[in-house]
């Protein structure tokens, strides 16, 4: 690995995105730190991330993965200050719930803006300055809800498969280049996924036709922030274990109802279907 020209930690400079309080993003921040890695920390505002002030190795800036100019200025920012970005951390999201028939398109267009675009964005500024070193990792973070999609969660669930297609035919147009792709699954991790998703549930629920369903639609809202999800920090300690590997793995998922979504990925469409009906009554 090349010796940075600036005084900063030994280990990788890792850029994550979506680092807010309380989020897998801050575990992961916070991680990486530990093993030595010198960590930019971003977020749509500075003061969303006040629990990284003053954690040794982490660096924050604000940065809209919705906007262009934004993330060229952080990219330039941090290879100006830093002199590289080995490990490209993907993880800023949102989340929706809403039946797919009544779901407002505006909706569509913003989490397909945050979740898909707005890693291509990151990917397309920060991998010229990999290519140019020949090395350098991507992670892209996406979710097992892509592996077998259920209802009311539908777009969701369609933004996190766009992810992984774009991380498989990422990883083998940029292995040429030394640069290593990763497709992160995670399961039900603890995290601010499901307040920040209620929220957004309540500006828009107003079915027409599905308000018989609405109680169940509304659970779905935090189905992955129960009791036994998994910790934020424990999956950031599995998967950062994992990413610092020489030889990182294309495909990373841990956290509880990983093992459920891979298997119910491989049955047949009927099995699948029943069981949902089951789960969400519908």
């Amino acid at each position: 690995m090349a010796t940075c020209p600036c005084p900063c930690r030994d280990g990788p400079v890792v850029l994550i995105t979506g680092c807010t309080d309380g989020g897998i993003g801050h575990a992961l921040a916070v991680e990486f730190a530990s093993k030595g890695c010198s960590v930019v920390a971003t977020s749509r505002s500075v003061g969303s991330m006040k629990a990284l002030d003053g954690v040794a190795g982490v660096r924050m800036r604000a940065l809209d993965v919705r906007s262009e100019a934004s993330i060229r200025e952080t990219v330039e920012g941090v290879v100006g200050q830093l002199g590289r970005i080995d490990v490209l951390v993907n993880n800023a999201g949102v989340h929706l719930v809403a039946p797919l028939a009544e779901a407002p398109m505006d909706s569509f267009h913003m989490l397909f803006d945050t979740n898909v675009y707005g890693p291509m964005r990151l990917i397309q500024a920060v991998a010229p300055h990999m290519i140019r070193r020949r090395q350098g990792q991507i992670v892209n973070v996406g979710s097992v809800a892509a592996l077998a999609p259920g209802p009311w969660a539908g777009v969701y669930s369609a933004s996190k498969s766009a992810l992984h297609a774009l991380s498989d035919t990422l990883r083998l147009e940029l292995r040429s280049f030394g640069i290593s792709v990763t497709t992160v699954a995670p399961g039900a991790i603890s995290s601010n996924l499901g307040n920040s998703s209620l929220q957004t549930y309540h500006k828009i629920a107003d079915w027409k036709f599905y308000k018989e369903f609405e109680s169940t639609i509304r659970a779905r809202t935090d189905i992955s922030q129960g009791p036994k999800s998994t910790p934020a920090d424990v999956f950031a300690k599995k998967m950062v274990a994992s990413i610092l590997k020489r030889n990182p793995p294309r495909w990373f998922s841990y956290g509880r109802f990983s093992t459920i979504l891979a298997i119910l990925y491989y049955l047949p469409l009927s099995i699948r279907d029943y069981f949902y009906r089951l789960v969400f009554k519908c």
